[in-house]
């Protein structure tokens, strides 16, 4: 008997869908995640089709006193390039046109569809910001990992040892988005976020059943051209090796507010851009826990508003959940 293939909606997906009344229903979505860096994430048109080129200061002049009647050599600074790359990260999605038609509510139906692939789409551009390497994976952009990996680069002054050994270790991050700083880019004369287009009515070939059957089909396709550029690496910091196994208690967890004191410490000025710290909800939930002993002035955790919402803050720098840092990472040495 042959069998659909499995990126195909089939009649159970779709009763699946489908309330007593017959109408789509509200899904949970068990499998959502929250990555509020995307929320943060300032973006800029690059200055490349197929990507951004930085120029950043590598050297200053040589400067020197005078007597009056005798003269100074000139200097000069010096400069260097940095591309960052953009990545496409696209997919496609086809469904039965009869199928999507049977409840008599389509549009309803297709949305139900679409919202899965638009939070998929966003929990693959977190993980990437985290982790991408183009070095590796050339089709994707270079995350902040790869750039804050090792305590002996020119830039590990940013990056905060917690401690931790082995595999199961995780990390906080204090980004200062700005144009100057940190920011997300696009090609050049594209379009920047999450792009939908609608195809409508499509004939495709399917994969299951009689090789080269055809089938009528609503189809879409989802595409997002995102880079990241870091244009001075002093204003992002790294606390890494945050022992995931060790924050069960208050006693073996590491000191996140001394980190996090640290980290504020590391970045030359906050006025330069929006800062904000972002941890998964297990490092979230022992900063909370060590906060509630922690009696000194200011030394809470308290909620301001920030752009009209109420969000947690330390020393007045948002404190963000991200589910895409993972509980995994290798030690940073």
């Amino acid at each position: 008997m042959a069998t659909l293939a499995a990126n195909v909606l089939t009649l159970a997906d779709w009763a699946k869908r489908i309330d007593p009344d017959g109408k789509t229903p509200k899904i949970v979505e068990l499998l959502a995640q929250t990555n509020q860096i995307l929320d943060d994430k300032l973006f800029m048109e690059g200055n490349l089709p197929t990507g951004h080129r930085t120029t950043v200061r590598t050297g200053l002049p040589t400067v020197a006193w005078r007597l009056l009647n005798q003269g100074v050599q000139p200097t000069k600074s010096t400069t260097a390039q940095l591309d960052e790359q953009v990545g496409i990260l696209e997919a496609w999605s086809e469904v039965d046109k009869d199928l999507a038609i049977l409840n008599g509510n389509t549009a309803a139906f297709r949305l139900s569809e679409a919202q899965a692939f638009i939070e998929a789409m966003n929990q693959e551009m977190a993980q990437t910001l985290f982790y991408g390497n183009s070095g590796l994976n050339p089709e994707e952009f270079t995350g902040l990992s790869v750039r804050y990996n090792d305590l002996s680069a020119n830039n590990a002054q940013n990056i905060i040892d917690a401690g931790g050994t082995g595999s199961d270790n995780s990390s906080i991050w204090l980004v200062v988005w700005g144009a100057q700083t940190c920011f997300g880019i696009f090609p050049k004369g594209s379009k920047a976020g999450l792009i939908h287009e609608d195809k409508g009515e499509v004939t495709v070939e399917t994969t299951a059943g009689i090789a080269g059957s055809r089938m009528v089909a609503y189809q879409d396709r989802w595409q997002w051209k995102c880079g990241l550029a870091l244009k001075d690496w002093r204003y992002v910091v790294r606390i890494a090796n945050i022992d995931i196994s060790n924050l069960t208690s208050k006693s073996s967890a590491a000191d996140l507010y001394d980190s996090m004191i640290k980290a504020i410490h590391r970045i030359p000025n906050l006025q330069m851009g929006q800062a904000a710290f972002y941890m998964n909800r297990s490092t979230f939930q022992m900063l909370d826990i060590q906060g509630r002993d922690d009696v000194q002035s200011g030394g809470q955790l308290k909620y301001e508003v920030v752009a009209g919402k109420p969000v947690q803050t330390f020393r007045s720098i948002p404190v963000r959940t991200c589910d895409a840092l993972t509980e995994a990472e290798a030690q940073v040495t």
